[in-house]
């Protein structure tokens, strides 16, 4: 029997905060290869453009998640999608870490990034019915909070231990930690209060068939693709995310070890510094266009911005260290400029197509670092001279040169694409 109150604060939050755990997970094996470059490499005797294509293989299945985690929300819900990808992530870890091939490797990686995918739309999911509606905004802007926590994670924490007793051993045991978040969420995690004897914070009348989900995609897909914006604001992302996790999910440890002296550790702390920058960031340009109530102004500023700050790194890479950490702190800021995009596209089409627009957009995000990991690897093959340490490939500045020049490519095309989209409030855009 559903009583007459609606679920407690404190029970909202742990509900919503297993599903943020798996989140968290997700960033965290997003940027973990970037601590471990010198031992993947090693184990595998892989060049550049292999060791980037390894880590991208998270991306290939993340990107191809984005759509169909939508339509498994609501034919499962939350609770069982949540549980699910929690279990598939930890045997993908394991697999990882156990792998002697490095198909094996990539494999591991695959299930990781497929599974992961689901955490962002499983805890919104949860959100929708467990908090208040004006508590919705707040957890969706925690979200990301949650991640870069993940992140952080990954950097100085993660190196310790790698350099300690490798990084076998150290994924191996990171395994655990989604085994728990699966068992957490089907032991006390529900889709709706309801089921826990409580009133939702949804109506009966808001919940879409769940059988139709799939009968309702495609033509939603075909619509939100006849605006110019959707087509747009799906390219212009992934220059932005392609870049900072480039680099501060890959590269970048390598790049600031072996061109700049920097220990592992302190490099590690770098890249993590940027991605908090990055956090910062978000709400900091989303908070800006809201009291503007404009979007294209502050993200054509955002991009403008990164492209001089990744264009004096590319053209420069053995500029003074204390003028590199700046500039690169500056760029995870300026990352955040690509929150916009969201509230931007949700903008340029009718309000029933806002949740497909967002799940296209997420999926340009996610293309970036899909595509820009492997080719800033595959750059700095080109450009190798053959010196190697320990079985490691070392890179020379030109060719980290020439790999990030890749970066300001794309950023340079977005910062043109910016100028083509156009700004509407009004839901009344014709295609």
């Amino acid at each position: 029997m559903t009583s007459a109150v609606y679920p407690p604060a404190r029970l909202a939050w742990f509900v919503w905060g297993a599903g943020a755990a798996l989140y968290l997970y997700a960033f965290f094996q997003r940027v973990a290869p970037a601590v471990m470059t010198e031992q993947i490499s090693a184990d595998f005797m892989l060049s550049a453009s292999a060791l980037g294509n390894l880590s991208a293989f998270y991306f290939y299945s993340y990107v191809a998640m984005q759509i169909p985690t939508g339509i498994l929300a609501d034919l499962w819900g939350p609770r069982r999608l949540l549980a699910t990808g929690a279990l598939i992530a930890a045997l993908g870890s394991l697999g990882f870490a156990l792998a002697d091939h490095l198909a094996l490797a990539a494999a591991g990686r695959f299930l990781i990034g497929g599974s992961v995918a689901v955490a962002f739309v499983g805890m919104l999911k949860l959100a929708s019915h467990w908090f208040v509606p004006r508590q919705y905004a707040l957890a969706t802007g925690m979200a990301l909070f949650i991640g870069i926590i993940g992140a952080v994670f990954a950097g100085v924490p993660l190196s310790l231990l790698v350099e300690q007793y490798g990084w076998r051993p150290v994924m191996a045991g990171s395994a655990v930690f989604p085994l728990v978040i699966a068992l957490v969420i089907w032991l006390w995690v529900r889709d709706d209060p309801a089921e826990c004897g409580y009133l939702s914070h949804v109506k009966s009348t808001d919940t879409k068939p769940a059988g139709k989900a799939w009968q309702q995609v495609l033509p939603g897909l075909k619509q939100v693709f006849q605006y110019r914006n959707t087509w747009l604001l799906s390219l212009i992302p992934g220059a932005v995310v392609g870049s900072i996790l480039a680099f501060a999910g890959l590269w970048g440890v390598p790049f600031l070890t072996t061109l700049h002296g920097f220990s592992g550790t302190d490099a590690a702390a770098i890249c993590s510094a940027m991605l908090v920058a990055w956090a910062i960031g978000g709400p900091v340009f989303g908070g800006l266009s809201d009291r503007l109530g404009q979007r294209n102004p502050l993200y054509r500023v955002g991009l403008l911005l990164l492209l001089l700050g990744w264009s004096a790194i590319a053209l420069w890479p053995r500029m003074p260290g204390e003028w590199l950490v700046t500039l690169l702190l500056l760029n995870g800021f300026f990352s955040g400029c690509m929150i916009v995009g969201f509230a931007f596209a949700k903008e340029s089409v009718p309000p029933q197509l806002a949740g497909t627009v967002s799940g296209v957009v997420n999926m340009g995000v996610m293309t970036g670092p899909m595509l820009m990991q492997p080719a800033v690897g595959w750059m700095l093959d080109r450009h190798w001279q053959g010196a190697v340490s320990d079985g490691v490939r070392l890179y020379s500045a030109t060719a980290y040169q020439q790999g990030f020049l890749l970066m300001v490519g794309w950023l340079a095309l977005a910062s043109i694409l910016i100028f083509f989209t156009t700004e509407n409030s009004n839901f009344s855009l014709q295609p």
